[in-house]
């Protein structure tokens, strides 16, 4: 796997510091608040285990899983619920984890759907930020690192389900997917 890796952004160890950094801001941001955290299936997985370890605060966890890449390399802009959290939010703090926040139109997506079910705050925490990318308005609270407008796997991000298990976020090599 690591062939098809054009070059490493983030190091195991950059994205355990960001973890840390981030646990930290969650902690003094949600305590007292006993937030209910929605991990975004199946990117934000391995992001959310390493913050979530970094938080000194009462919280419940859940899942939801959305699809809009569809096995691809872009957005195809449709938004598919796969799986849906099983908590009842309605006047909680609601922590979304995700992997990346590119289109922002899964993020949109996310807030519109919770704040439909009546949540008394969503703040969002993503591990990577590629505001070029950006086609809808939204911004997250919590940003583990700014990235390029760059096809980028690894650390939970995948291309056609594979490459998750990086231990560090790259930049996917062109001719692994232009072929």
């Amino acid at each position: 796997m690591d062939n098809d890796i054009e070059r490493i952004l983030y190091s195991r160890d950059d994205i355990a510091k960001a973890a840390k950094r981030l646990g930290k801001q969650l902690t003094n941001d949600f305590q007292d608040k006993r937030p209910i955290i929605i991990s975004v299936l199946k990117g934000a997985i391995l992001f959310t285990v390493d913050v979530i370890k970094e938080m000194d605060v009462y919280a419940e966890i859940d899942f939801i899983d959305v699809a809009s890449y569809h096995g691809g390399t872009q957005s195809s802009g449709e938004i598919d619920l796969v799986r849906d959290i099983g908590s009842d939010i309605a006047g909680r703090n609601i922590l979304i984890i995700e992997d990346i926040i590119d289109t922002g139109r899964t993020l949109k997506y996310l807030i519109d759907l919770l704040k439909s079910r009546n949540a008394a705050e969503i703040k969002v925490c993503t591990l990577l930020d590629k505001e070029e990318g950006r086609l809808i308005d939204v911004k997250a609270d919590y940003v583990g690192f700014s990235v390029p407008n760059e096809f980028v796997v690894g650390y939970g991000l995948d291309y056609q389900e594979l490459y998750r298990n990086l231990p560090y976020v790259g930049v996917l090599k062109p001719s692994v997917y232009t072929n």
